[in-house]
Parts: structure tokens; C-alpha cells; sequence
């Protein structure tokens, strides 16, 4: 065998039909100012090549091997807990040595999300009911609509009907809700006018009102979008009035007026910083410059995006890019992530079986890497269906027609089966109860003179002592 071509493994050559069954069953530089943000996906998606090390191929699979033998350890680390509980019975009494209790995770405290865009607006009310039957059974997260130009079409005519029917549907799934975005620049509405100031004066006015209008309701925000090339040919073009006041005020005192418009109206929400780029001038002139006078992060998140429309970036960069911004000491969100499930041809991007099947491989090992690295602490996808994706792409967990892909099968099967905690414990003395589980919500449940009894928990990093919990 020749000892260069056994170590060179490339995610664009595996052979899906070859190893459909293991994916579907394996559960246990620089970038110059005129680049745009297309050809900056497309350029970098193929792989790890613009941000890799210089070293020989063999010792880069072998880094690779190691993030992903290291990956069940990682998350028993850092998504599990040890926990005891203190039960009672509906007369406050403790419940009997001996007796066996249910535990159930009801909820992941890892936010596993997608944007929402399409619901109710798919194309039949069978889509539509498929949509939120499949969304809700995976998803604990979803990303609301807020793109100025399209949100508020005339002055004063905020589309909050819509995002309140969006807020309403997600409570009653127990879903997270986070909005999107309060300031970009990709373009403005037609209403805004051409003056620099006053468009700026609007535009914190407008991510005030946002925050205040939905507070308690959505209380995560991507509050600037894209600041590092704030200045692209279809920004200066689209939204000139915005852009030149950027251009005017500097980047820096920009995102810190922004977030501190947001902060104002609700000083306890969480607040993104989100770009696509992940090269160092986004740390460099928007995360670095996002602080107060004395230099204390006026941001909670570092929002990275992950669209890998031109391929998949595969193991060794996105731990890579954790570790990049993982330095700031924030928590990360991967806000925007897709890969694609077949080719672009002649006749459209369509999906194929073959492209579904790799796009399982390279979903499952990328969630993997995320899940195991300490600092994210969520994961967005862009977008759930084929139906209307983003570039009209095959990146969906499901396809035009509803009926689930590989992907959505394959992640089901860790975030609800490997990453979920389902298991007994039996009462000791004065009512305690010891389990390891994955953080999040809980219910336990016990028979009690007959009665099925139960009662809920919530489990995270920060729980320290016992947990008391009645059951009636």
C-alpha cells in the first residue's frame, strides 16, 4: 500500500452508497475588502485549506482522527452531569427507600435549532402539518424573521402579527425563540430615504422597539448581522443611506450603539454578535472594537455562521473555528449552518440519494464536533425543508415533499437516542435518588399506592446540591 495514499481521506470522495448503512446506523488567510460574501463561501467551503496549518497530510487526518475519537469523551465532559434528587411524595413526605422512579429528559438544555421561516407558508396544509410535526420532534430552537426592509414595508407597519403567531406556536412547543436580525445593511426599506443620520437614528430606534415590543417572548437576538464587510457593492447599492452612516460613524461605534440600544430595552436578553466571516478581521474590527469604556463585551454570543453551499468544511476547521473564538471567552453560537444533499446541474440544484447520503456523514460528524466542544451552546440550521431554501439549495433536513432526509434521521438519532437520557434509580434513604444525565429538562416519575405520579426538574452546569422535586 502506498504509505501517502492510505492517509489521505477526503470528505468529497467517500463513496455514500458504500457506506450508507454506518451512517445511518452509527449512533453509538486573508480575504481582501472586495471579496463578497458568495464568493467567500464558496472559496472557503471546500474545505480547510485557506485556514489550515502547513502540515503533511497524514498528521492532518491524524488530527482530524483525534477530534472525533476525542468527541464521546468531550461530551460526557461537558453535557453531563451527576445529580441527586430529593423526592417527595403530594404529602410532602419522602418517598420510601427502595422504590424504583422513572427519569425522562424532556428537553436538551443545547439549543438544537433552525430557522422557521416556513411556517404555515408552505405549499399545501399537508406541508404545513408535516413541517411542524418534523420540526418539533427534533428541534428545541427556532430563528425568527426580522430583515428590516421586508418586516416593516411602510413606516410605522411592523409585521408583528406574523412574529407573534410565530412566538405563540413555539411556547406551546416548548421551542426557544431568537430573532433575526435587528441591523444589517443588505438592504433598507424603501420608506428610509437617503440621508445617513436619520437612517441611523431610525435604525436604533427601530432595534429598541424590537426588543422592548417582544420582550419575555424572544429574548435572543442576532443583533448586528455582518458588520465586517458592511461595505459590499450590493450593500452600498441596496442600502445606501445605512451604509454610508456605518462608513460615517466607523464600525466600532456602530455595533456598540446598536447593542447598547438593544441592551436598554431589555437588560436581560442575550445578545449575537453574527457575521459569515471567520477569518480575523471579523475578531479584529467588530468582536475586538464590541466593548464598553472599560473594555468589559457589551455582546453575550459569538454568532458564527457555517453555510457550506460549496462544500463541507469537514472536522479539523470547524474545531478550528471553535477554538478561534472560543479565546474571546463567550459562549459560541453556530447561528446559520447548511450543507448542501446533491449537486448543482443544468436542470437546478436538486438533491439525490447519493448527495442525502453524504450530507448525513458530514451532518453527523459536524454536530458531533460541536456538541463535544465546551464553548458552543447552540446549533441553527438554514433551512429546514428544501421547499424555498436559501439559493434555491438542496440543504434541508427534509425535502420539498416533507418526508425526511438521512440527515434528520441520523440526528435524530443523537439528540433524541445517544444525547438523551432515559433511565430508572432507585430511592435511598430520606427520599434521594442518584443519575448521570445529559443537561436539560426532566420529569420523574414514580407509583405510588397505585397512583402514577410525577414531577419535573431542570438539570444544568449550574445545579449544585440536591434537587428537591414533589411529586403529585
Amino acid at each position: 500500500m502506498n504509505p501517502v495514499r492510505s492517509c489521505i481521506t477526503s470528505d468529497s470522495t467517500i463513496n455514500p452508497a458504500k457506506n450508507s448503512t454506518i451512517a445511518l446506523h452509527s449512533t453509538k488567510g486573508r480575504i481582501s475588502n472586495g471579496m463578497n460574501r458568495r464568493t467567500f463561501l464558496k472559496a472557503t467551503g471546500m474545505g480547510a485549506a485557506s485556514l489550515a496549518l502547513p502540515i503533511p497530510l497524514c498528521a492532518a487526518q491524524e488530527q482530524k482522527d483525534k477530534i472525533l475519537d476525542r468527541s464521546d469523551a468531550r461530551i460526557e465532559e461537558h453535557r453531563k452531569g451527576d445529580i441527586v434528587l430529593k423526592l417527595t411524595g403530594p404529602d410532602a413526605k419522602p418517598l420510601k427507600p427502595s422504590m424504583t422512579v422513572k427519569i425522562e429528559q424532556t428537553q436538551h438544555e443545547f439549543l438544537f435549532g433552525c430557522n422557521i421561516f416556513k411556517l404555515g407558508r408552505c405549499r399545501t396544509p399537508e406541508d404545513n402539518a408535516a413541517y411542524e410535526e418534523h420540526f418539533t420532534a427534533l428541534l428545541n430552537f427556532a430563528t425568527l424573521p426580522f430583515y428590516w426592509w421586508s418586516y416593516e414595508r411602510r413606516q410605522g407597519r411592523p409585521d408583528d402579527a406574523r412574529t407573534e403567531q410565530i412566538v405563540r406556536w413555539c411556547k406551546a412547543h416548548s421551542i426557544t425563540t431568537k430573532g433575526h436580525p435587528l441591523a444589517w445593511n443588505w438592504g433598507q426599506p424603501p420608506w428610509l430615504g437617503d440621508e445617513p443620520e436619520v437612517a441611523m437614528r431610525l435604525q436604533l430606534k427601530r432595534i429598541e422597539r424590537c426588543v422592548r415590543k417582544f420582550k419575555n417572548d424572544i429574548d435572543i437576538w442576532d443583533v448586528v448581522n455582518e458588520a465586517t464587510h458592511y461595505d459590499r457593492d450590493k450593500a452600498k447599492k441596496d442600502a445606501p443611506a445605512l451604509t454610508e452612516a456605518i462608513a460615517s460613524m466607523g464600525v466600532g461605534a456602530y455595533v456598540r450603539a446598536a447593542f447598547k440600544a438593544a441592551r436598554a430595552a431589555n437588560p436581560n436578553a442575550t445578545l449575537l454578535i453574527n457575521d459569515y466571516r471567520t477569518d480575523p478581521p471579523y475578531a479584529r474590527k467588530v468582536i475586538s472594537e464590541l466593548v464598553d469604556e472599560n473594555g468589559r463585551p457589551l455582546y453575550d454570543v459569538i454568532g458564527i455562521q457555517s453555510h457550506m453551499h460549496g462544500g463541507y468544511w469537514g472536522a479539523q476547521r470547524t474545531w478550528d473555528v471553535c477554538e478561534q473564538f472560543a479565546k474571546f471567552g463567550k459562549p459560541l453560537h453556530f447561528t446559520e449552518t447548511t450543507v448542501v444533499s446533491g449537486p448543482r446541474t443544468q436542470q437546478g440544484w436538486l438533491t439525490t440519494p447519493e448527495g442525502e447520503q453524504r450530507q448525513a456523514m458530514h451532518v453527523a460528524e459536524f454536530y458531533r464536533v460541536l456538541f463535544s466542544h465546551p464553548a458552543v451552546e447552540a446549533v441553527t440550521w438554514w433551512d429546514f425543508s428544501d421547499q424555498g431554501a436559501w439559493q434555491q439549495a438542496p440543504s434541508g433536513f427534509v425535502r420539498a415533499d416533507m418526508t425526511p432526509k438521512p440527515a434528520y434521521e441520523l440526528l435524530m438519532a443523537l439528540i433524541k437516542g445517544k444525547w438523551w437520557t432515559k433511565t430508572q434509580a432507585e430511592v435511598a434513604a430520606n427520599g434521594k435518588a442518584h443519575f448521570r444525565g445529559f443537561f436539560g429538562q426532566y420529569k420523574v416519575s414514580a407509583n405510588i399506592n397505585g397512583r402514577q405520579l410525577s414531577g419535573t426538574f431542570r438539570f444544568d452546569k449550574s445545579t449544585k446540591g440536591e434537587v428537591q422535586v414533589q411529586l403529585g
